[in-house]
Order: C-alpha cells, then structure tokens, then sequence
C-alpha cells in the first residue's frame, strides 16, 4: 500500500469537490459531506475555511474565515466582477428573495427567463444611461452569473433561454449586501 493510498480519508474526494466549487446533493460525494460534516470542517478549518451545507436546498461549500477587519488567508481569490454583473446579481438575488416570499408557489426552486432577466434590469437603468449598449451586452452579464454559479441554464428554446437561480446566491449576497447595494446604487442614479 503507497503513502498516497494510506493517507486518503473516506472523505477526501469530498474536500477535493469542496474545494473546487460549489457540491450539489444529486453529486457522488453529497453523502459523504453529510456522513462526515464534522471530520471535513475540522479539515478544511486548518486552512482557514469553514463548511458550510444547506440541507434543504441541496448543496454544500466552502468559504473563507474572516478576522475582524474582513481579511482572510487569500487560499480564495475575490474576483471583480463589474457593475452590470452586479446589477443582473442584484436583480436574481432580489427575485428569488421575492419568490422566497411568496408562499402560494408550488416548486421550491425559482425559474426565470432572460427576457425576464431583462425586464427587470429595465428598472434599474437610469435616463441617460446607453441602454442600447446594454442590452447588446446583457448575455454577457447572464453569461457570467452562469459562469459564477448563480444561474444555471436548465432550457434552450428559439431565442428564449430559462434558467434556475441557484440558492448559493443566498449564502454570498445576503440581506444586508443587497440592502446597501440598492442604497449605493440610488445614490449613483442620483448623483447622474
């Protein structure tokens, strides 16, 4: 028997995923994040993350520890990711509050179209804004909340694309980043 295979965990494969990105409960180490959630946070603590998995919704990952000041070890790079992305961000995050919201829905899972995306993007564009330019870009503002995970595009027909809004959007953009991001942004459309 090899190092290698004397020092893997039951879970390894686990932190493997975690590490990459975001685990769904349909992959073939849900199981295992759930059987062995204590063994793979006291893992993942000694880097500087924590575990975190959301049953009732059917995923788990990993973040960063912050200290006081909001620093971290830097083991996850942050990315910049635009004001456009940020506004179609804001929109899917204040959608699926919404849908969240309303109990007479009968799927758990929220939907939403890309003329949908854009109508709502509509209402957050002021005067003077080229919104021609915009909705020229706009897939690749949904490209890229695809790309980071928020979105995931479950059917394409004709020009019409639908997609799901995944609940890892409630984990990384809370109540309180949407409250002040809707602040700054009413205060830069008033400030144009």
């Amino acid at each position: 028997m090899s190092n290698l295979e004397q020092s893997i965990k039951p879970y390894s494969k686990a932190i493997v995923k975690l590490l990459k990105g975001v685990v769904e409960r349909n992959s073939n180490v849900w199981e295992d994040i759930i059987y062995y959630q204590e063994q793979i946070q006291e893992y993942v603590a000694q880097i500087g993350l924590e575990l975190i998995v959301k049953k009732d919704d059917g995923f788990a990952f990993v973040k960063q520890f912050e200290n006081s000041e909001g620093k971290t070890l830097g083991l996850i790079t942050r990315r910049q990711i635009g004001f456009e992305t940020s506004i179609v961000l804001l929109v899917l995050r204040q959608s699926l509050e919404d849908f969240d919201s309303n109990p007479t829905q009968l799927t758990p899972e929220k939907f939403i179209s890309d003329t949908e995306i854009k109508d709502e993007l509509e209402l957050f564009l002021q005067e003077g804004y080229n919104k021609m330019k915009f909705q020229q870009q706009l897939n690749k503002y949904i490209s890229n909340a695809v790309e980071l995970g928020f979105l995931k595009e479950v059917y394409k027909k004709d020009k019409e694309t639908k997609y799901q809004i995944h609940r890892i959007i409630k984990e990384k953009i809370t109540l309180d980043i949407l409250q002040g991001f809707k602040i700054k942004l009413q205060e830069y459309v008033e400030s144009v």
